[in-house]
C-alpha cells in the first residue's frame, strides 16, 4: 500500500522539524500508541494497540530515522510485531518546504503487514493503513497548531505543542 499527501503546518520549518524529531510529539501523534520513547539518533521503541476489522493487536516495535536533511527531509521507518495477529511494517518519506502560511509537509507512505492482519484482505489493509498515516500527520497538524478556529479547548492544557513550548 503507497499513499502520499500534504499538509500546511502554521509554524516555520524548524519547529516543525523538531517536532517530527520528539518523541513526546509522536505519541501524542501515533493513532492508538501507548509508549513511545528513544531518540533520533538512536531510533524510537513504541507500543500502540489497534484495532483492525475484526483483529485487535498489542503492536511493539522500532522507528528508526534515515537520510535526515536537517530541516528538509528524513524517512521515518517503522516495524511491528502484534504477536498471533501478524505484523506491520513501513515508511514515510517526509520532505519539508517553506510556504507562505507556514511549512509545506509532504509525506509518501509506504505499508505491509502479514500474518492474521493480512488475511483480512487488501481492502480493508489499505483503508486502515490511509486512515492511520492521515490521522497522524492530521493529528501532528493539531498538535503544533492547537485546536482549530471556533474548537473550544475543553482545558487550558489543550494548547498547540508549539503554544506549550512558549508558554
Amino acid at each position: 500500500m503507497e499513499m502520499n499527501d500534504q499538509k500546511v503546518i502554521k509554524a516555520d520549518r524548524m519547529t516543525v522539524w523538531a517536532a517530527l524529531l520528539s518523541p513526546e510529539v509522536l505519541k501524542e501523534c501515533v493513532p492508538g500508541a501507548t509508549e513511545v520513547s528513544g531518540s533520533p539518533e538512536e531510533g524510537f521503541e513504541a507500543a500502540v494497540t489497534q484495532k483492525v476489522g475484526p483483529v485487535k493487536a498489542n503492536f511493539k516495535g522500532n522507528v528508526t530515522l534515515s537520510d535526515m536533511v536537517e530541516g528538509e527531509s528524513l524517512t521515518m521507518s517503522g516495524e511491528g510485531k502484534g504477536g498471533a495477529a501478524g505484523f506491520a511494517k513501513g515508511g514515510a518519506k517526509v520532505t519539508l518546504a517553506d510556504h507562505e502560511e507556514g511549512t509545506l509537509l509532504s509525506y509518501d507512505v509506504e505499508a505491509k503487514v502479514g500474518g492474521k492482519l493480512a488475511q483480512l484482505g487488501s481492502r480493508i489493509i489499505d483503508g486502515f493503513a490511509r486512515k492511520m498515516a492521515d490521522q497522524f500527520f492530521t493529528r501532528f497538524q493539531e498538535v503544533l497548531e492547537g485546536p482549530a478556529e471556533g474548537d473550544e479547548p475543553p482545558e487550558a492544557e489543550k494548547k498547540g505543542w508549539l503554544k506549550r513550548l512558549r508558554g
